[in-house]
């Protein structure tokens, strides 16, 4: 027998989560292309031990680090894309951009705010949030298909 309500009206499906999108956490994609974690642009950091820093922090909490080429804003360096767990992204949660991320204070701020849930979950540092840069224009572009 058909329904009496018009497709519009029915309910929506439950939505099924499965396999690694069920429990994916916050992730923190750190960049290491052209110019963030070089030495030679910003010599006074010490990018290897920021990065180790980062690791294992992510192992200690359960977030994960990765790496990834040149992610765009070159004049921002070091950049760190924080993005949401899926029960984050669930809640509403996107990925943020942080620049400048050179100095102990903002791994710090980075690390406290991935173990506390990341973005959906736990708000960000008030100081962090000054670091917050909009990514290139085809992230965002991207980040819409």
């Amino acid at each position: 027998m058909p329904s009496a309500l018009p497709a519009s009206r029915l309910p929506a499906a439950p939505r099924t989560l499965i396999g690694a999108a069920r429990q994916r956490p916050c992730t923190l994609v750190v960049c290491r292309g052209c110019c963030c974690g070089d030495p030679r642009k910003h010599p006074g950091t010490d990018h290897a031990w920021q990065l180790d820093r980062l690791r294992a922090a992510g192992a200690e909490h359960g977030f994960q680090v990765r790496t990834t080429d040149c992610l765009g804003p070159c004049d921002q360096a070091n950049v760190i894309v924080v993005q949401p767990s899926a029960e984050g992204r669930r809640a509403g949660g996107r990925p943020v951009w942080v620049g400048f991320a050179m100095d102990d204070d903002c791994t710090d701020e980075v690390i406290g705010w991935a173990a506390d849930g990341g973005p959906g979950i736990a708000g960000p540092p008030v100081t962090l949030e000054l670091q917050f840069i909009r990514p290139p224009r085809e992230a965002r572009v991207r980040s819409r298909r």
